[in-house]
């Protein structure tokens, strides 16, 4: 049988002597290389972007910042590892879920009921990798043709100002953001809201050439972009024209697309 890829972790807990017994366990399950360890949430930060492990097995109680505010931020970062939490409470659960966590722990760890966790971890990672297709450089002479031969199309869609609904050109939308639950669509003249349940259901509507999805909750016209700021861990921050010159985060998945059609 083919030896396995390891799976790089980072073992967050205040307690020493508890990141101890798990790395001491996670080393025993033989594919799990330590990647690093950390004492409090902003150490865990700052190596989660570092390191870019493929697991983070935190504590929920810590000094600084807790578990949940470190899971929040990674998510913010759209630094995205597996988390499981590793705590001697049960009631948090649910908010563990709540930021997409792979699964939930109780102290005293044991080596059975973690071995189940590394199972789920694996099986999400393979179904990840499978999922992860190449992306193709993109030619910038063939984008501006495709936007200029589609200057004539009268593609529109309407958004909601106030009580007015407003139909603009497809061309004239600078970015569309998922906000509390709402699709914000903004142009160069103001931003408004927009019926589509999904940013799928919206980005459909869109040319694909010109319209990326550069975040889960950010979909971006790349005419439109004004600035390209250097940000978090190698990834950047795009600040648009529209109105209020709304910087928007790019995905790390998307980042490698964005270098290769910047030349980077």
């Amino acid at each position: 049988m083919p030896d396995r890829p390891a799976i790089r972790a980072l073992v967050v807990d205040d307690e020493q002597p508890a990141r101890e017994e798990l790395c001491f366990l996670l080393g025993e399950a033989g594919d799990v290389e330590i990647a690093g360890q950390a004492a409090d949430g902003v150490e865990a930060l700052r190596m989660a972007g570092e390191l870019q492990p493929d697991i983070v097995f935190l504590d929920v109680q810590m000094p600084g910042l807790t578990g949940f505010e470190v899971a929040r931020r990674l998510l913010e970062a759209d630094l995205l590892p597996q988390l499981v939490f590793v705590t001697a409470f049960d009631e948090y659960a649910i908010e563990a879920f709540s930021v997409s966590a792979i699964d939930y722990v109780l102290k005293p760890v044991d080596s059975a009921r973690l071995a189940q966790t590394l199972d789920r971890v694996r099986r999400r990672l393979a179904s990840e990798q499978a999922a992860r297709l190449p992306l193709a450089p993109v030619d910038l002479e063939k984008v501006i043709a495709a936007v200029q031969a589609r200057q004539d199309r009268r593609d529109q869609i309407a958004i909601r100002v106030g009580e007015r609904f407003i139909l603009v050109q497809s061309e004239e939308v600078v970015h569309a953001s998922l906000v509390d639950d709402v699709i914000v669509v903004a142009t160069q003249a103001g931003q408004g809201t927009s019926n589509y349940r999904t940013l799928d259901e919206l980005q459909a509507r869109l040319d694909p050439a010109v319209f990326w999805r550069v975040h889960r909750s950010h979909l971006v016209n790349i005419t439109k972009i004004k600035e390209i700021v250097p940000w978090f861990s190698r990834n950047f921050l795009l600040k648009m024209k529209d109105v209020k010159a709304t910087e928007i985060p790019v995905s790390r998945a998307q980042t490698k697309r964005l270098r290769e059609y910047l030349q980077l």
